[in-house]
C-alpha cells in the first residue's frame, strides 16, 4: 500500500495521523471500509459523484467531476470540498476543482475524500498516443468562441478588429480558417514553428494584444491550438454528426441564497457518445439579480427569491438550466381566489416562499383600471361615485364598462400604430390616417385577434384606403417583412439568423430565408389617384446566401409549406401560424397583454420568447394562451380574465417578504404613464386641452396619428418614433428633464392658472377650503385626501398673504408633480 493511501485509508477509519497503527490492521478491502461507513461510523451526508466512469479520448480532454448531497430537498455542491487524487498520474491529473485532464492511454482510479467519506472514479484514457487529427470545425472554433475572439465586441463584428474579421460565433467556418491561416500573408499561423504564431503569441498576450490575455500559455487550450498549427493548420471536411446536442446538469437547480453550484456540459454525436465540454461551453443569465454565472459554470446566487434561466451554448446547440431560489423561513396563507389566474401566481409564490401584498383599496384599483384600459383618467364624478358605491361586484361592473368605452380604441390604435410602424414620413399623412382608422376600427369592434394577424399578413390594396396595406409600404423587402412578422406575432427576434446562426436558439439562416420566402410575391407600385399600392405576384422561393440553393418556404422549425394550391404565399404562412398545434401567436399575444397590464411580462423581453427565455411563470403564460384560444380569440375576454384576477388587484406597497420580487407578481409594480396618457392626464386636471399645431382643440394626445408631430413633451418623455416593432422603442426612463419640465415649463404652468381652467373654475365657488382640496385630489389621484394631507395643504389658503385662487393653482401644481401622479400604480 502507497503511503498516501496510507493515510486516506487512516483518516477514512478515523485514526490520528500521529498514531502508529499496524499496516496489516488496517488492510480492509473496500467493501469492508464501505460497510464500516454504512453502520455508523460516520454520520456525514452521503455524497453523489457524477459521472460514476469516465472515458477521456485524445489529448487535452477533460471531465469536470460533480459532487453533491442533499440538504432540505436542495442541491449543495460539494465539489471543491474534496480533496483529489489520482492513482496514477501518467495516465490522469484532477485539479483542485475536480476537473480530470488525459495524459496518457490506460487506465486508473481518481480517489476523493470529502466529510471522511472515500470516493472512487474510474477512468479509462485512449486517443492520446496516437491521437486523431485536430478539427478546426469542432475544437479549435469553441476555443475561439469561449474566449470571445468572434464575438461582436471583437474580431466578430461587420469591420474586423485591427484587420482580423471572424465570423459571428464561427457560423461561417471556411471563411474563418481563410482568415487565420492564409490572410495577412499567413503570418497568423507558422506551421514549422508553432510556438511563433501570431494567432497564439497575441491570444496569450506574450506581444500587445488590444484584447488582452485570452488564453493562458500552457493551457489545455494553447496546446490543442499548437497541435492544430504543428498538424498543418488544415481544414477538416463537415461532420454534422459530431455535436448532435448538448446537456446540461443539472437540468433543474434549487439553491438557497448565496450558494454556489457546477454546471456540467456533456456534447453527444450521431451515435450517442458523450464527452465533457464544460471547458469550452459558454454560460449566461437571464436574470443576474438572481442568479449569475461564471466563465467555468459555477452558478452563484444572491439574496433575490426567484427564478433564472441559465443558458449553455456550444458549437450552435443551446440548452438551459432552470434555477430556483426560494426565500427562506416564509410561511403565509394563501389568499382567496378570483379566478384561475390568481391560483397559478399563488402556487408558483408559495414555491418561491414569498408572501404577496394585501388587495389594493378601491381608490388605487380605480386610477389603475382606467389608465391602463383606456389611458385616461376617471372624472372627478366618476371618482366619487365608485369609492361610494357598496356593491360587492363593483370592480368586476367597472371592468366591462372600461372594454365599451370608445377610449379603449382609442388608445389600443395608438399602441398598435407604434407597434406596426405607422410612420408618417414612410406612409405619408393620407396613409397614417387611413391605417389608423382601420386600427382604431378593429378594436371597437373587438376583432378576433387571429382575423387581426391574418389581414395584416396579408395585406394588399391602396395604403390610402383604410387598411393595413401601409405595413408593406414600410416593411418593402421579403427579409424586412419577416422578421418583423415573426417578432411581432411568434415573439421570435430572428433577424440574428439573416448573418449567422441565432446565438441564443435553434434558428440558422436556413430558417430565416424560409420564412421570409413567404413574403417574396408581395411589390408595389404607386397608385392612379395617389398613394402606393401593395400588390401580388408569384413569389418564389430565396436562395441560401451561403450555398446558393433555394431554400423552400416554411413556417419556423416547420416542414416546407405546400404552395401548389394558394395564390397568395402569406395565406399559407398564416395557415400555419393559426394551426391548433402552433402556440407561437397565442403565446405572444397573451405575454403581451399580460405586459401591458401588469407592468412586466411573463416572458422578458416580452418579444423574445425561446426555450433560453424560458417564462417565469409557464403555467400562466400557457393557461392565457389557451384561454385565448377556447374564446376564438377574443381579446377583451382575456383583458377581463386578467383585471378581474386578485392578482391584478394586489396593493403596490410591498411587504418585508416580497420586496425584493420583480418577476412574480406579488405585488403591483410603478408603471410611469406613456408620453400621451400622462399628457392628457396634466390636461383633465387642469381643464385644459393641448392646442396641438393643425389640429382642431378638444383632440387627445391617445388619438392624434402624427407621430411626427412636433412636441419637445413628447421628446422627454419617450413617444417612439416608429422606427421599430419592438416595444421597448417607447422610452419609459425616469429623466432629470421629465422632472424639470412638469414643474417649470411654460406650457404647464399656463395651463394650471388659464383663467378657464379649473383651478379658476373652483376658486370661484363658495366651497371650503378642504372640499377644495378633496376636488383636486380626486381629479389628480382618483382619491380622498388622507386627514394630515389635508391639514398641510390648509397651509396654503390661512396664510395671511394667501389669495384663494393662488392657493388653488399652488395645491394643483403640487399635485400634478407627485410621484403619485406621474406614475400608474
Amino acid at each position: 500500500m502507497a503511503a498516501d493511501d496510507f493515510r486516506i485509508w487512516k483518516r477514512t477509519l478515523g485514526v490520528p495521523e500521529n498514531m502508529q497503527f499496524p499496516l496489516q490492521m488496517i488492510r480492509l478491502t473496500t467493501a469492508a471500509c464501505l460497510l464500516l461507513l454504512v453502520t455508523g461510523m460516520t454520520q456525514a451526508a452521503p455524497i453523489t459523484v457524477t459521472p460514476e466512469a469516465v472515458q477521456l479520448r485524445g489529448p487535452e480532454s477533460t471531465q469536470q467531476l460533480l459532487l453533491t448531497s442533499q440538504d432540505q430537498a436542495r442541491h449543495v455542491d460539494r465539489t471543491r470540498d474534496a480533496t483529489y487524487r489520482s492513482a496514477d498520474e501518467s495516465i490522469v491529473t484532477v485539479t483542485p476543482e475536480g476537473r480530470l485532464i488525459a495524459q496518457a492511454d490506460g487506465k486508473s482510479i481518481v480517489r476523493m475524500m470529502i466529510d471522511d467519506q472515500l470516493l472512487e472514479v474510474a477512468v479509462e484514457v485512449s486517443g492520446v498516443s496516437d491521437p486523431a487529427p485536430i478539427s478546426f470545425r469542432h475544437q479549435v472554433i469553441p476555443i475561439l468562441s469561449k474566449a470571445g475572439c468572434n464575438s461582436s465586441g471583437c474580431h466578430g463584428k461587420a469591420e474586423g478588429q485591427n484587420g482580423f474579421k471572424l465570423s459571428v460565433f464561427g457560423f461561417a467556418v471556411e471563411e474563418d480558417h481563410d482568415s487565420i491561416s492564409r490572410e495577412s500573408r499567413g503570418r497568423r499561423v507558422n506551421t514549422a514553428a508553432p510556438h511563433e504564431s501570431l494567432l497564439l503569441a497575441k491570444a496569450a498576450a506574450v506581444v500587445p494584444h488590444g484584447g488582452g490575455q485570452r488564453v493562458l500559455t500552457g493551457s489545455l487550450w494553447y496546446q490543442r491550438m499548437t497541435r492544430w498549427i504543428s498538424e498543418g493548420a488544415e481544414l477538416d471536411q463537415p461532420s454534422p454528426g459530431q455535436t448532435a446536442g448538448i446537456e446540461v446538469l443539472p437540468k433543474r437547480l434549487l439553491l438557497g441564497p448565496n450558494n454556489s453550484f457546477q454546471l456540467v456540459v456533456t456534447a453527444l454525436d450521431a451515435e450517442g457518445n458523450r464527452r465533457c465540454v464544460t471547458a469550452e461551453a459558454e454560460f449566461q443569465s437571464n436574470a443576474i439579480a438572481i442568479g449569475q454565472v461564471d466563465h467555468e459554470g459555477i452558478v452563484r446566487t444572491a439574496e433575490v427569491p426567484g427564478e433564472a434561466a441559465i443558458l449553455v451554448r456550444y458549437m450552435g446547440h443551446v440548452a438551459v438550466c432552470r434555477l430556483t431560489i426560494p426565500q427562506q423561513g416564509v410561511a403565509f396563507n394563501r389568499p382567496a381566489e378570483n379566478n384561475a389566474i390568481d391560483g397559478l401566481v399563488w402556487d408558483k409564490l408559495t414555491r418561491l416562499g414569498i408572501a404577496p401584498s394585501e388587495l389594493a383599496d378601491d381608490a388605487t384599483f380605480l386610477r389603475r383600471v382606467y389608465l391602463d384600459t383606456i389611458g385616461t383618467l376617471p372624472t372627478v364624478d366618476e371618482a366619487r361615485r365608485f369609492l361610494t358605491d357598496k356593491s360587492a361586484d363593483k370592480r368586476g361592473a367597472l371592468i366591462s364598462h372600461l372594454l365599451e368605452c370608445d377610449e379603449y380604441a382609442d388608445y389600443w390604435a395608438l399602441r398598435w400604430a407604434d407597434l406596426l410602424r405607422v410612420d408618417k414620413e414612410r406612409v405619408t399623412s393620407q396613409g397614417a390616417v387611413a391605417m389608423t382608422r382601420w386600427l382604431r376600427e378593429q378594436f371597437a369592434q373587438n376583432r378576433p385577434y387571429d382575423e387581426f394577424v391574418q389581414e395584416v399578413v396579408t395585406a394588399r390594396g391602396n395604403t390610402f384606403a383604410e387598411s393595413p396595406a401601409a405595413f408593406y409600404q414600410v416593411h418593402e423587402t421579403a427579409e424586412k417583412a419577416a422578421r418583423s412578422i415573426s417578432q411581432l406575432f411568434l415573439g421570435v427576434r430572428i433577424e440574428c439568423a439573416q448573418c449567422h446562426h441565432h446565438p441564443f436558439e435553434k434558428w440558422g439562416q436556413k430558417d430565416y430565408y424560409a420564412l421570409a420566402g413567404f413574403f417574396t410575391g408581395v411589390s408595389q407600385k404607386g397608385g392612379p389617384s395617389g398613394g402606393t399600392k401593395i400588390l401580388l405576384q408569384a413569389g418564389k422561393d430565396l436562395n441560401h446566401p451561403r450555398s446558393g440553393e433555394p431554400v423552400a418556404a416554411a413556417g419556423l422549425g416547420a416542414e416546407p409549406s405546400d404552395l401548389s394550391s394558394v395564390a397568395d404565399r402569406r395565406q399559407a404562412l398564416f395557415q400555419w401560424m393559426a394551426a391548433d398545434d402552433n402556440p407561437m401567436m397565442a403565446r405572444m399575444i397573451a405575454n403581451r397583454l399580460w405586459a401591458h397590464y401588469l407592468g412586466r411580462g411573463l416572458v422578458e423581453p416580452i418579444d423574445d420568447m425561446r426555450a433560453t427565455n424560458p417564462a417565469s411563470n409557464e403555467p400562466l403564460l400557457e393557461f392565457l394562451a389557451e384561454q385565448l384560444v377556447a374564446a376564438d380569440y377574443d381579446l377583451k375576454s382575456l383583458i377581463r380574465l386578467i383585471l378581474n384576477s386578485r392578482v391584478y388587484q394586489l396593493d403596490n406597497v410591498p411587504t418585508e417578504s416580497n420586496e425584493l420580487d420583480q418577476q412574480n407578481f406579488s405585488h403591483a409594480i410603478w408603471k410611469p404613464m406613456p408620453a400621451e396618457v400622462l399628457l392628457d392626464a396634466i390636461c383633465q386636471v387642469s381643464g385644459r386641452p393641448e392646442q396641438f399645431n393643425g389640429w382642431p382643440e378638444g383632440y387627445r394626445a391617445i388619438q392624434i396619428w402624427d407621430n411626427r408631430l412636433p412636441s419637445y413633451f413628447f421628446q422627454i418623455f419617450g413617444r417612439p418614433q416608429r422606427v421599430s416593432v419592438c416595444e421597448c422603442e417607447r422610452g419609459n426612463e425616469p429623466s432629470i428633464a421629465q422632472a424639470l419640465h412638469l414643474m417649470n415649463s411654460p406650457e404647464s404652468v399656463r395651463k394650471i392658472r388659464h383663467r378657464d381652467g379649473r383651478a379658476a373654475g373652483l376658486s370661484r365657488t363658495s366651497l371650503a377650503a378642504d372640499k377644495l382640496i378633496e376636488e383636486l385630489y380626486l381629479a389628480a389621484l382618483s382619491r380622498y385626501p388622507s386627514p394630515e394631507e389635508v391639514i398641510l395643504l390648509l397651509e396654503a389658503f390661512n396664510s395671511p398673504e394667501s389669495v384663494r385662487r393662488q392657493a388653488v393653482e399652488d395645491v394643483m401644481w403640487v399635485l400634478l408633480n407627485t410621484r403619485e401622479f406621474v406614475y400608474n400604480h
